[in-house]
């Protein structure tokens, strides 16, 4: 049946050939002489389109009579591809989207399987003398290996092919290994899954590489940012990339993929290069991790610190000033209120809040390094013959106020809070809400010490943070960050250092772990994240040594032996952070659900008809002066449920319903935001408690009242 097709369509084809080369013999003979009025000429005419129906009526019978046989062919090997479907889906994928393949790409596949010989010849070597060695794992557990031959996923399914299949990365001496990767020699093996971090870095990292196979500045990446004189190089069909890794094994543990967002952005974040747009994914093992995923992205958008700040008039920003908040009466108020605990805290601790300038001389920032790494970062302007910049930091300023009188041994350690206010030239487009801005201030403080005093001064400084987040509410994880391996200063005083930090955190009594090599260049530091009530991590706090400031600033004090010669140790510490980007935090955390020490609106007075109104004007009053965010509704169109209705959405923390019964006795009916009714009590006796939970920073104060 095949070849009697085969063979008709042959004929068909020829016969159409030769009816196109009359077509042409006919149009040659037009142009050779004939006039336009000629009856000769009409008769050809009339031929010729004949000819050329009759060749359109061959062509459309071949094209139906190909696809009756693709369609036969089809139906005949059904069988064989449903039989051999994972095979020919793994071979034929990609053909289907590129077929034949562009000359670049075929050219880059030789390439690369070219490289792969070379190197499949070097490890094959390799593996010939390789040795026993011995894999350490995480329970104490030592399994034995073949160097150059055994794998982190061969290892894996001698233990458990479950384990095997749910591993994303392993971890080899502390570095990220792609599972398929020979293990070289006795090592520590982690076994990574989903819902490690570094396992969910690696695992997005290559789904990156499935969203966007095409990057037209990967050459510049690679001439500018790769020094090494070796790298990896990865497939995924027929994409060949020069990457770093780790990888996932295959892009079939990718099995739920959503694309959620895009924005604009320059090159390298630099406003004179491309505009670029970037986009946003996620992805998951699994497509019930995607769907949670999803709810858990509904909730954060239903606590998004800029849709509460609206409904609630806390805060707002305006394109006249971006980046820089206008707090409202209400948000001013958390603002202050945060600012006065924080206060509170420094008059027990033995801190001394100073207040130092908005704007420097270019000279300070020169003696301390940031006009040479951070000047873009600055908002700077000319006085005169001099370059001026507003602060982006307080540290310098502090260094000034030690170093402006002699300083003795008996005055340390010195402990220095700043509230100032602090500008840092962000992009236009890195702006987000209060989390990231222009304008903001810190808690900022600097503790002047002797190296015998680090230990002593980190332990106040972890007590004060524990007592600041068990207010909020927050868990928190802590790390240390040791020496980098271009570290400035001598390496005794580092090794010092970083043992009375490990005193420290081990007499702290919360779990810590280590990042070893991740401190900064001038001084090892204590790095804190703290957990939001939706499970999300946030960093706020800083506890960062610095022993390079002090050596700049040439800052000295008169030691023990009354010689001004030694050398103190300046601890950079805060607990907030931003004001503003803790307000963001604790807003989203609480989902404008404020706790009564921290609420903007705290007490709520509703008549239960007009007639009341005189006295609730005096119950207000009163809770005014006592300092509450009181307010009275006296709006005489609203019944009594819409009242308290309204209190409740508007997050008032307690609702105090006043009738003929309440103004005779002097009360109040008191109900929380929650419609928890906690009855008729005295004005007295509620101003009492309210400021008693208050004072004592509840967080739960309508349960506990």
């Amino acid at each position: 049946m095949a070849e009697r097709m085969a063979a008709r369509l042959s004929a068909q084809e020829e016969q159409i050939e030769a009816l196109s080369r009359e077509i042409l013999r006919l149009q040659d003979g037009l142009t050779g002489g004939f006039l336009t009025c000629d009856p000769s000429l009409d008769a050809l005419r009339a031929e010729n389109e004949k000819l050329r129906y009759r060749a359109l009526h061959l062509r459309r019978s071949l094209r139906e009579e190909q696809q009756l046989q693709e369609r036969d062919q089809s139906q005949r090997t059904s069988s064989q591809k449903s039989q051999n479907k994972p095979e020919e889906l793994k071979e034929n994928s990609h053909a289907k989207q590129l077929d034949p393949w562009p000359v670049f790409v075929s050219d880059r596949l030789q390439l690369y399987e070219r490289l792969k010989k070379e190197s499949d010849a070097l490890l094959a070597e390799r593996a010939a003398g390789g040795h026993s060695i011995s894999v350490q794992l995480p329970d104490g557990q030592t399994l034995k290996a073949t160097a150059w031959v055994s794998s982190p996923y061969q290892l894996a399914c001698s233990i458990s092919q479950a384990l095997a299949d749910s591993c994303v990365i392993a971890r080899v001496d502390g570095e990220l290994w792609d599972l398929d990767r020979p293990l070289e020699t006795d090592c520590s093996l982690e076994l990574l899954r989903f819902d490690h971090e570094d396992a969910q870095a690696v695992y997005w990292h290559s789904s990156a590489h499935v969203l966007g196979e095409y990057n037209k500045f990967k050459c510049r990446i690679l001439n500018e940012k790769v020094s090494t004189p070796t790298t990896t190089v990865y497939r995924c069909g027929p994409l060949i990339d020069l990457c770093r890794g780790p990888h996932v094994r295959h892009t079939g543990k990718i099995k739920a993929l959503k694309i959620y967002k895009n924005s604009s952005t320059y090159w390298e974040g630099r406003s004179d290069m491309e505009t670029l747009q970037r986009i946003y994914g996620i992805s998951f093992p699994d497509g019930k991790m995607l769907k949670e995923w999803e709810r858990f992205q509904e909730e954060a958008k239903n606590r998004d610190h800029r849709k509460i700040g609206k409904d609630q008039e806390l805060f707002f920003f305006h394109d006249l000033s971006p980046g820089s908040c206008f707090f409202l009466p209400r948000g001013a108020y958390i603002y202050n209120t945060l600012t006065e605990f924080i206060r509170e805290e420094y008059s027990r601790r033995g801190f001394q809040e100073v207040a130092s300038p908005n704007i420097y001389n270019s000279k300070l920032w020169e003696t301390s390094g940031h006009w040479q790494h951070y000047s873009e970062n600055m908002f700077s302007f000319p006085v005169e013959q001099d370059i001026f910049a507003l602060k982006p930091m307080n540290c310098p300023g502090h260094c000034l106020m030690f170093s402006h009188r002699p300083r003795s041994w008996r005055e340390l350690p010195l402990r220095l809070a700043d509230f100032g206010v602090l500008h840092r030239n962000e992009l236009s487009g890195t702006l987000t809400g209060l989390t990231r801005v222009r304008r903001f201030q810190q808690d900022d403080a600097h503790i002047f010490c002797t190296m015998d005093q680090i230990e002593s001064e980190m332990k106040g400084c972890l007590d004060f943070l524990r007592c600041v987040y068990d207010v909020f509410g927050f868990s928190f994880q802590l790390h240390l960050s040791t020496r980098p391996e271009k570290f400035l200063g001598d390496i005794a005083v580092w090794n010092q250092a970083e043992k009375q930090l490990e005193n420290s955190l081990n007499e702290f009594g919360e779990p810590w772990k280590l990042n070893p090599g991740d401190g900064a260049f001038y001084g090892p530091k204590i790095d804190i994240t703290i957990k939001d009530a939706i499970g999300r991590y946030h960093q706020c706090a800083t506890i960062q040594l610095d022993f390079q400031l002090p050596i700049r600033f040439n800052l000295t004090y008169v030691g023990r032996d009354g010689e001004d010669k030694d050398r103190p140790v300046i601890i950079h510490r805060a607990i907030l952070g931003s004001v503003e980007r803790m307000i963001a935090i604790l807003t989203e955390n609480y989902a404008g659900k404020w706790p009564l020490w921290l609420s903007p609106r705290q007490v709520m007075l509703v008549p239960v008809n007009p007639s009341l109104e005189e006295y609730v004007k005096q119950v207000c009053e009163r809770f005014v002066k006592a300092g509450f965010m009181a307010d009275a509704d006296l709006d005489s169109g609203c019944l009594l449920n819409k009242k308290i209705r309204n209190a409740q959405l508007a997050q008032y923390n307690f609702i105090l319903v006043v009738g003929e019964k309440e103004r005779a006795a002097s009360s109040v009916n008191v109900r929380t935001r929650d419609n928890k009714v906690h009855g008729e009590l005295s004005v007295h006796e509620v101003m009492q408690r309210l400021t008693l939970l208050r004072q004592s920073r509840c967080r739960s104060a309508e349960e506990d009242f």
